[in-house]
């Protein structure tokens, strides 16, 4: 048989930007979406967040891009249209769609709401949907997803500000209570201040944290401290600010996806400190043994930049 076009697959036709290899270069693209089902939210997308990881994926620089590929995982709008067993949601609602939009909903992660972990779990973008068509992400005009991977936004809350929030935001807010850095008087540092690390500063701050940013970036100091309300600032190449900070930090949310040293990084925690890699360099990046042993079995996190999302809780 012959593979249908994109703009044939399904019945709705939807319009969006795609990358065609890895140049990276958008350009208009017309595609299909599937009919709005029983359990399913169709919406207009408003608003598409741009997430480093869009980045990473219509350069191939991860090795399993699908092209045509239409990237955007922080998407909201206003409903359209919901199936007849919809539940949660009308036409006329606000509503965003984060990383994934499937999961096998039977095994023991998702019976436990960890559809992030599960082994059949489908990415909003660049993956296998049910049906076998790929499935498309928000740099379009429509989207359609089951009502499980739709989250509700308040009234009250600007769409344009809220897209960020579905991976950014959620990246950085869970590792933050997950591990127990959301209390009052902690100090944690947050390194690097691009998409992740301005949020992660603004949630600590609020969590009551003392806040430090780490940065290679000297001229980003007056952004943390006066716009976002970091405490203090560490250029990370600075080996004299960097030895006054040594073991002072409970935990450290790592936010930058290109590769870095991490012993410098090690070296400001205290004695089981948290180093949270929110970031997903394309290479490796080393950890040293010795480091952790002489930290007296300092706590090391790795958790998978947007997949850390707990559906209809934000």
């Amino acid at each position: 048989m012959v593979a249908k076009l994109p703009e044939e697959e399904h019945p709705k036709e939807a319009f969006g930007w795609a990358a065609r290899d890895q140049s990276g270069v958008l350009s208009p693209f017309k595609f299909s979406r599937r009919a709005t089902g029983e359990k399913d939210v169709s919406f207009k997308v408003l608003y598409c967040g741009m997430c480093h990881s869009d980045l990473h994926m219509v350069k191939n620089e991860w090795g399993n891009s699908i092209y045509p590929l239409v990237p955007g995982h922080e998407i909201v709008g206003v409903v359209t249209e919901v199936g007849s067993k919809v539940a949660k949601f009308k036409v006329g609602d606000k509503v965003g769609v984060g990383c994934m939009v499937g999961s096998c909903h039977s095994c023991d992660n998702c019976t436990n709401n960890l559809e992030n972990y599960c082994p059949e779990m489908i990415l909003t973008y660049n993956a296998k949907y049910y049906d076998g068509t790929i499935t498309y992400g928000g740099y379009s005009d429509t989207m359609v997803a089951d009502e499980h991977f739709i989250v509700r936004i308040p009234d009250n809350m600007p769409l344009d500000a809220t897209a960020p929030l579905l991976c950014a935001g959620i990246t950085v807010y869970s590792p933050l209570k997950y591990y127990g850095l959301d209390k009052p008087g902690l100090h944690v540092g947050v390194v690097g201040l691009g998409g992740l690390g301005h949020m992660a500063v603004k949630f600590a701050k609020a969590m009551g944290a003392k806040v430090t940013v780490i940065s290679t970036s000297p001229n980003k100091k007056q952004e943390a401290i006066e716009r976002l309300g970091a405490d203090s600032f560490l250029v990370s190449r600075d080996q004299d600010q960097m030895k006054v900070a040594t073991g002072t930090m409970d935990g450290i949310i790592d936010t930058v996806s290109a590769i870095h040293p991490l012993l410098p990084l090690l070296a400001l925690l205290k004695s089981h400190g948290k180093l949270i890699l929110v970031g997903a360099p394309e290479k490796p990046l080393e950890l040293p043994a010795f480091a952790l042993l002489m930290g007296n079995e300092l706590t090391i996190s790795i958790l998978c930049f947007s997949l850390i999302i707990y559906q209809n809780k934000i």
